[in-house]
Formats: C-alpha cells, sequence, structure tokens
C-alpha cells in the first residue's frame, strides 16, 4: 500500500423516497447518514482514474407505511396489529459497510467527474413492513464531482440506493432511495 495513494475523509449526506427515479406512494422513507471515507488509487492512465473505497456509515431512517393495506391478512395473522405498528414514524438504526469502485476522470488539474458503484452488509435495528431487522445489504450506484484544494478533496455525490436481504428473510421487498452527499477528504 501506498500512503500517497490513500484518501480518507468524512461524509454527510440525506436521502428520500418518492423522488425521481423511484417514484412510490406506499411508504415514507428518509435517510441521513454520516460516513468514513477510504479511497485507495488502483491506477491512473492519462486522465483516468480507478480507485477502490471502502465506507462505513452510520444511517438514522425515518420510515412509516403510508398504504395500510400493503400489508396484507394472508401474509400474517396478527396483520391489523402490523398496520398499526408500521402506519406510525419509527426511527431506525442501519450499520453499513459498503465496498466499491470509483472511476473518475479529470477535466482538468482540480475538478473531475466519477461514477461510483458500491455494496456490503447492513444492520438494521428494526424491520419495517418492507423489510426484515437484521442482516441486509446496501447497494449503491452514484455519479459525483470533486474538486482538490491542494491535499484537500471536496466531494458532492448523487447516487440511488437498495436495500434487500436476498430472501434470507421476510418481508424483502427492500427500500430505494435517492440520496445527496458532501464528503471532505485528505490525501495522507
Amino acid at each position: 500500500i501506498k500512503k500517497e495513494n490513500l484518501k480518507i475523509g468524512i461524509g454527510y449526506g440525506y436521502g428520500k423516497a418518492n423522488v425521481f427515479p423511484f417514484r412510490q406512494s406506499d411508504y415514507s422513507h428518509e435517510i441521513y447518514f454520516y460516513k468514513v471515507h477510504i479511497n485507495y488509487l488502483l491506477k491512473a492512465k492519462r486522465k483516468w482514474f480507478y480507485e477502490m473505497q471502502v465506507e462505513p456509515s452510520f444511517n438514522v431512517v425515518k420510515h412509516q407505511l403510508l398504504n395500510k393495506w400493503f400489508v396484507k391478512p394472508s401474509e400474517s395473522k396478527n396483520y391489523e396489529e402490523l398496520r398499526e405498528l408500521y402506519t406510525q414514524e419509527r426511527l431506525i438504526k442501519e450499520y453499513v459497510l459498503n465496498i466499491g469502485f470509483i472511476m473518475r476522470y479529470a477535466l482538468c488539474t482540480n475538478v473531475s467527474l466519477y461514477g461510483t458503484v458500491s455494496v456490503g452488509p447492513m444492520i438494521s435495528d428494526a424491520g419495517t413492513e418492507r423489510l426484515a431487522k437484521g442482516f441486509a445489504f446496501s447497494d449503491v450506484l452514484g455519479a459525483g464531482i470533486s474538486y482538490m484544494l491542494g491535499k484537500t478533496r471536496l466531494d458532492f455525490r448523487y447516487s440511488t440506493r437498495h436495500t434487500s436481504n436476498l430472501q434470507m428473510k421476510i418481508p424483502n421487498n427492500g427500500h430505494n432511495t435517492t440520496n445527496m452527499e458532501f464528503s471532505v477528504l485528505f490525501a495522507l
């Protein structure tokens, strides 16, 4: 590992369901997340840069079922209790470790555009009508712009996120959000 290829930083973001491209009306889902960024430059070729990213995050989610008919009598004996529970706004905590790749293109010396994809395990402390409590996965696809200011990188990212548990537990309809994030990373 070359120290000069490593950047470490912190980020804050906000995400919401019911925003392009995820238009739906069954539930309200807002996410506030705090991340640690660890980026490592794997390869540089002219204006193209390929990086690995590791992003542990702590997420606070506000979730509420808006369509009580989503919980069907055929799915549970206590469906009325579940409807009552899920139609109340609830706070959920998530602990996530996303690992992925960044493909970056330098527009000029200080400005670059990039695409990113990552996936990782997630633990949530409460379930919803769409996703069971406990272990799941967080998948993220995004695009961003970065500005280098000396050894400091200022970063803005727009992304989409899907969470699901690969049918390991029921329910597994998952949650979808569209997110905006700002981060500051420092070169070592």
